[in-house]
């Protein structure tokens, strides 16, 4: 999906200088967009600065390390959306130590950026996930909200640390707030992958079937990410700003109800289940992402006046597949 496609997002009144972390990934790329496209000045903290400038046709000021950004390089709002993927190889010692350094050690290093900068950034946004709450067991139908707690397990205590050392920025005056994605819908990210074995007939229940899926479209996901930009401009609003939002539409979903609204939207069949002793052989721990859930609710954004454009599953997996 192109940026070019949506609505105009509008992230603030004024031109904002914004440093975006991760902004050649999926989710990165559309935001980049938006905020050009919204006027803003962008500068992409990346690993391969002259990629990321070609993407953008050099529109972005591409920085490789926090280290070359001097104190007085003028930033008003930190977006970091950094962190090596989660889903594919197994989460040995050395793997859980590249998605710990990719997450908390880069925040690290723009937080120490930030503690040297003559004028500190207004807001930090920060991504994390829904992982932070663990898994639910099946058949438990608890609406978990951003308050309820996390658990004892690797994608918890990821989570945890993310989030914790993003907030480490408030102690130099910065607003920080964490956003909790859910299941990214869009044409990228894990979407295209899930979606193959439908359109090849063979769509059905992952597991049980049973599992909590919490999702969110691209476009909403972007949208949310200038209403929270927006709030913070509003001096009556300012104290209201939450430490989390939860990024998951209003319609939580079993894993077969996804599977049946993507198989309908697409005409074909869901009826071939997958076992799940096959992929917990293959993936161990990880395998708990797919096979198991979390019914998660965006509480704070409804909160805040919110309004989702795709509340329902069904409605942006046919925005997406038409």
């Amino acid at each position: 999906m192109s940026a070019k496609h949506n609505e105009k997002l509008r992230f603030s009144d004024s031109p904002k200088r914004v440093l975006v972390t991760g902004g050649t990934g999926f989710v990165g790329k559309l935001l980049v967009s938006a905020l050009l496209e919204d006027g803003h000045q962008v500068t992409i903290l990346t690993r391969s600065p002259e990629q990321a400038g070609q993407l953008f046709k050099g529109r972005v000021n591409c920085v490789q390390d926090m280290q070359n950004l001097p104190p007085d390089y003028p930033i008003d709002v930190v977006i970091n959306l950094a962190g090596a993927r989660i889903l594919g190889w197994r989460w040995t010692q050395a793997r859980q130590k590249v998605l710990r350094d990719s997450r908390i050690g880069l925040i690290q290093k723009v937080v120490d950026w930030i503690a040297r900068a003559e004028r500190k950034p207004a807001l930090f946004l920060s991504a994390s996930a829904i992982g932070y709450y663990g898994i639910q067991k099946i058949g438990d139908q608890t609406e978990l909200n951003e308050e309820s707690p996390s658990q004892s397990i690797f994608m918890s205590s990821l989570c945890r640390d993310w989030e914790a050392a993003a907030r480490s920025a408030g102690e130099y005056g910065v607003q920080v707030a964490t956003m909790r994605f859910g299941l990214v819908l869009g044409h990228g990210g894990a979407l295209p992958m899930m979606l193959l074995p439908i359109k090849l007939g063979m769509g059905g229940a992952l597991g049980t079937g049973k599992q909590w899926m919490s999702w969110i479209h691209i476009e909403d996901l972007l949208r949310a990410i200038a209403h929270i930009l927006q709030l913070t401009e509003n001096p009556a609003a300012q104290h209201s700003l939450k430490p989390s939002y939860n990024f998951t539409a209003p319609e939580t979903v079993s894993q077969l109800e996804f599977s049946k609204a993507a198989a309908k939207v697409l005409h074909r069949p869901c009826f071939i289940p997958t076992p799940a002793w096959p992929m917990r052989l293959a993936m161990g721990e990880q395998a708990d992402l797919l096979l198991e859930g979390q019914r998660v609710v965006p509480e704070n954004l409804l909160a805040s006046g919110f309004e989702f454009k795709y509340p329902q599953v069904e409605s942006a997996l046919s925005q997406l597949c038409s």
